[in-house]
This record gives structure tokens, C-alpha cells and sequence, in this order.
């Protein structure tokens, strides 16, 4: 798909390592944009780099751990070195990690809220004086959250997961009404069913099975399928905002 309104914007997508970000990011650059690479694995990013820019387009590694501050401090820096003021922010970066809620798992709520919601609000602060000031200048600016229909639909086990979606499709919410009138854009993104690597990080094997079954029972949606829509919302005219996307296999409920 073609995407023309992308050329010359500056993206920052996180989660870029894989899935829905590495997807994002390939379609970003593929339409002109330049796109910065924000993951902890560097590794994988060198490699989709290496892609995108045998590909013709320009894309600019940073490792970083979002749940650090630091590190998304030093990951800002790296990009405004680079390239300067960024227009275009996806915050794709997440992890899933059911357990009944009567096991403690401490580790794991810590993790999912420290990266689904802490390190969201640490990408947003780090680039919101970028977003304003392109939208000051008369430049298309774009937040876009990635959620997840758990943020509203009931999905046992799931409880700390789907929280941290809820608040994040909240703070889209909110943020709207405070950098709308900036004219800058602020979009959440609801899928259902994707094929990504978040089924991998299950450790509970009784949940693996069940979530198996259901994409054994549901064509599920594609990280590409994701990509697409991320970019014909980011497409559309500066005075259009599509505030709130929900996007499901067509099977899925």
C-alpha cells in the first residue's frame, strides 16, 4: 500500500524489533519516511536497519529499555543528534504475561505495567515538545498508542494485562484533549487476535494451550494488517484525527 503523505516525516516506533513495530517501521520507511528503531535488542534492529536501507529508505538504530529512564533519555538524544525534531511517535512496545491473579506474580505485573504503561508515558514525554513544536510550524503530528481489545473486554487471567491496556486507552484519551488543541494528533489503536511474538512469553502452559486453540479456531490478524492501518490513520489530512481504532479478525467476537 502507498502512503505519499508519509515521505519526509520523522518516526519514532518502539517495539520495532519484531512484530507490529518491525512491521510499522518496514511500511513507514517503504513510503519516505525515516524512521528511528527503538527496541532492547539490537541485534534485531542492525538486521531490520539493514533491510530497510537496502530497500531504499532510512532507518536509524536505538536500543533502548523503556523502563528505564535513562536509557529512553539517552535514546531521545540519539535521535535528535540524528535527525532532529520528530513528527510521528508510535508507542508499540509491550509485553503479555497471564497468570490468575492468586499467584502473586509480582515480577511479571511489574514488568507489564513498567512497559505497557510507565514506558509509554516515558516515550510521550521524551518526544511531546517535538510533536508540539512540528505541529506549531504547520507540520502533520501524530501520537499513536498501541492497545488492545483487553483494555475493554473480559479475559480471565488476564487481569493486570488488560489493565495496563486500559490505562493506557485512557491516557490516549486524556492526552487527546490536552495536545488536540496543539493540533497535535492522538490515536489508540484496539487489536484483537494478532499474530505476534507476545504468545511466546507466556510461562503458564495451560494459558499457551488455550490462546493456541483460539488461533487454531480464528484467522487471526496480521502484524502487517496493523502497520496498514497505523499508516492510513497517520495519512489523513492534519485536520483529521481518527481518535480511536478497534480492529478485530473477522471471526473474533
Amino acid at each position: 500500500m502507498s502512503y505519499p503523505a508519509l515521505a519526509a516525516r520523522t518516526a519514532v516506533v518502539t517495539g520495532a524489533a519484531s512484530g507490529m513495530g518491525e512491521a510499522t517501521a518496514r511500511l513507514f520507511a517503504a513510503n519516505g519516511a525515516r524512521v528511528a528503531l527503538l527496541a532492547r535488542r539490537a541485534d534485531r534492529l542492525a538486521e531490520l536497519a539493514g533491510k530497510i536501507v537496502a530497500d531504499g529508505g532510512q532507518a536509524l538504530v536505538v536500543p533502548v529499555d523503556i523502563t528505564d529512564q535513562a536509557s529512553v533519555d539517552a535514546a531521545a538524544a540519539r535521535v535528535h543528534d540524528a535527525w532532529g525534531r520528530v513528527d510521528l511517535v508510535v508507542n508499540n512496545a509491550g509485553v503479555m504475561l497471564p497468570n490468575p491473579l492468586a499467584e502473586g506474580r509480582l515480577d511479571e505485573w511489574t514488568r507489564m505495567i513498567d512497559t505497557n504503561l510507565t514506558g509509554a508515558l516515558r516515550v510521550t514525554r521524551a518526544f511531546t515538545a517535538d510533536l508540539t513544536a512540528a505541529a506549531a510550524a504547520g507540520s502533520t503530528a501524530d501520537l499513536v498508542n498501541i492497545s488492545s481489545i483487553a483494555a475493554h473486554l473480559n479475559f480471565p487471567n488476564y487481569a493486570v494485562y488488560s489493565a495496563t491496556k486500559a490505562a493506557l486507552s485512557q491516557l490516549s484519551s486524556t492526552l487527546r484533549g490536552e495536545l488536540g488543541p496543539r493540533d497535535v494528533r492522538v490515536t489508540n489503536i484496539e487489536p484483537g487476535l494478532t499474530a505476534t511474538e507476545l504468545a511466546g512469553h507466556i510461562d503458564n502452559p495451560e494459558l499457551t494451550e488455550q490462546l493456541g486453540g483460539m488461533f487454531a479456531a480464528i484467522p487471526a490478524l496480521t502484524s502487517e494488517d496493523i502497520a496498514d492501518l497505523i499508516a492510513y490513520t497517520v495519512s489523513r489530512r492534519r485536520e483529521v484525527n481518527l481518535r480511536q481504532l478497534v480492529v478485530l479478525p473477522t471471526r473474533q467476537a
